[in-house]
This record gives structure tokens, C-alpha cells and sequence, in this order.
């Protein structure tokens, strides 16, 4: 079996290294999977350039997610059985062709159901829905702010909070991007490479969610409808900070708040971190997973595959990430 290593930071080019791997004894509550596919998120980018604290020690084998089929199971696993096709939340561990978790990080899935599609549902769909429907609860005929619509949890947040009946701005760095989010759901777009969001919409917001970090956050919050809210899962605004001089100037970017601010104003500030989620609070993550994998059932949702690229172009596909050529989700085939 073999496994993608990151085995250094720095580029992609230099940092990824194939290695044969071991099948482990599997534990009474683990189930071992033969991989078929592989997600890559930003996250991965982000452990990739030295930027992610929460990456293991390297070498080590990064990747959220995973679509394959249960090969062996312990003997404490009830819900299911060798031979069923599955999407897994790996929590690192994913770019490999074989992996091992515990039951309630597995959900299973149809033999029809596109494996690019799938995997848009472990991390982004699943962090997405977490975000709009569990951390907050956006409401009918709200006015939300997605910023990055284009990409995996952008594309998610806009058809979720579509199925609300919100009224969406969103924001993307490209023509063809804003159309795609258009598409998506999106009832105004906003090309951030040409215009400050926040000198453009004009009406409070009444839930923000931003993937970007440093000032981005602390415009987003000022856009805030009294009890709004403002959700965060993410700062790949970070991904640019070449030292550590860089990182402390767009860390102070996110503002200063004090929680007596929060109270007479009557605003929310939300942290996302599916990790936390997966680690603390594993049932959670597997409602949030069950719950889009019965959207995508029923026709509700529907996640854009950009690319999916064989595993031997683990480097291109995260070189087009960081570059931001992708629009929605990619992953890896063995």
C-alpha cells in the first residue's frame, strides 16, 4: 500500500514523497478502508507551507477526508460492514490508500454516488453545515456575507443557505468565479480584486462567514446587523505571511474586541474548527455528515467538482489551490 508522506515544508514540488505503508491491526472500534480517493482541502495547503499548527509532527501523512470501501472491521462495529462503500473524516491520514478510523467519523454512501462529490461532503459540506445549521442557525430572509464562494465550503455555505431562503452577498476574485457563485445561488456578487465588500454593500449583514482572517474578519464584523453573527473557520489570508513578523501584523488585522462590546451590541463571534469537532465532539461531526449525505439524496445540494487529479499530481493539485485556479472541490484518485 502506498501513502503520500510530507516529509518538509516549503513547495509543493519538494515537500511530497511516496512511501509503502504497512496495514495496521485494526482496534475493536476501528474500521480499515481501501481507498479509492483522496480530498484535498486548504488545510492541507496550509500544514503543506508550515502555517497549521494542528499538522502532526512530519514526516507524517496529511488529508481530511477519504471515499473508499470497508475492508475489515473491529469487533465492537455495528453499523458496518465489509464490502460497504464509505466516506471517512480522516483527520489527517487521508492522501493514502488505505486508512483507519473510529465508526462515528464513517457514513456510508450509495455505489452510484460521484466520489468527487462525496468527498466535497466529509470536510467543506460538513463544515458548512456545522457552521449555518449548528454553531448558528441562519434564518429565513436573513442577509448573509459568504466570503471565497467559489471554493469548497464557499460553494457549500451558498446552497445551504439558499435551502434557507437567505438573501446572499458573496465574494470571489474572478469573473468566471462570481458567475459560477452566481449560479451556486448567490443573490450579489463582488469581485474582492476590484472593490472593498465593505464599502459595497450598503444593508447590515446578519451572519458573516469568513474563511479569510486578518482585516478581512474585522470589516465583516463591522458590516454586522445587531444580533448578527460572524463565523470563522478559517485565515488563509495567513498563507501569505512569509515570517513570523508577517503572521503577528495580520493576526493584530483581525481587531481588538472585549466581550462587553459583544453584549451591547448584541453580535456574535463564532470559532469553526471541524477538528475540535471530530475530537470532542465526534457525534456531532456524524450528524453533520449523515445530514448532507441525505441532502445530496434528495437533490437538495449539489457539490462542484472542479478536478480530480491522479495521486502522482499531488503537487499540481496543490499548486492550483494556492494559486486559487480551482472553483469547488478536488481530490486525488489511486
Amino acid at each position: 500500500m502506498k501513502a503520500i508522506f510530507l516529509v518538509k515544508n516549503g513547495t509543493s514540488k519538494n515537500t511530497f514523497e511516496f512511501r509503502e505503508i504497512n496495514k495496521p491491526t485494526l482496534q475493536d472500534d476501528e474500521v480499515g478502508i481501501q481507498v479509492e480517493a483522496s480530498g484535498i482541502n486548504f488545510a492541507d495547503v496550509m500544514a503543506r507551507l508550515g502555517n497549521y499548527q494542528d499538522c502532526p509532527p512530519l514526516p507524517t501523512i496529511i488529508g481530511y477526508e477519504a471515499v473508499g470501501r470497508v475492508e475489515s472491521i473491529g469487533k465492537k462495529i455495528k453499523n458496518v460492514q465489509v464490502g460497504d462503500r464509505v466516506l471517512v473524516f480522516t483527520r489527517f491520514g487521508g492522501y493514502s490508500q488505505y486508512v483507519v478510523q473510529k465508526e462515528n467519523a464513517i457514513a456510508k454512501i450509495s455505489e452510484e454516488m460521484d466520489a468527487g462529490k462525496a468527498l466535497a461532503l466529509a470536510t467543506q459540506y460538513s463544515t458548512a453545515f456545522y457552521a449555518c445549521s449548528v454553531a448558528t442557525n441562519v434564518l429565513p430572509n436573513e442577509t448573509v456575507l459568504i466570503h471565497a464562494g467559489a471554493g469548497g465550503v464557499g460553494t457549500a455555505l451558498i446552497q445551504l443557505c439558499k435551502l434557507k431562503q437567505a438573501k446572499i452577498y458573496t465574494t470571489a476574485g474572478s469573473e468566471s468565479k462570481l458567475a459560477y457563485c452566481k449560479q451556486q445561488g448567490a443573490d450579489y456578487t463582488i469581485n474582492y480584486t476590484k472593490e472593498d465588500f465593505s464599502k459595497v454593500i450598503k444593508e447590515p449583514i446578519d451572519v458573516a462567514f469568513d474563511s479569510l482572517g486578518a482585516d478581512n474578519f474585522r470589516k465583516s464584523y463591522k458590516l454586522l446587523n445587531r444580533g448578527g453573527r460572524i463565523v470563522g473557520y478559517g485565515a488563509s489570508s495567513m498563507s501569505e505571511a512569509k515570517n513570523v513578523f508577517m503572521k503577528a501584523k495580520m493576526g493584530a488585522a483581525f481587531g481588538i474586541y472585549h466581550p462587553a462590546q459583544l453584549l451591547m451590541e448584541s453580535r456574535s463571534m463564532i470559532g469553526v474548527n471541524m477538528l475540535r469537532i471530530a475530537d470532542y465532539k465526534p457525534d456531532t461531526l456524524k450528524y453533520c455528515m449523515e445530514s448532507v449525505i441525505q441532502l445530496l439524496h434528495e437533490e437538495k445540494i449539489n457539490p462542484h467538482v472542479g478536478k480530480m487529479y491522479a495521486a502522482s499530481e499531488i503537487a499540481t493539485a496543490h499548486d492550483d489551490m494556492l494559486a486559487r485556479k480551482t472553483i469547488g472541490k478536488i481530490g486525488i484518485v489511486w
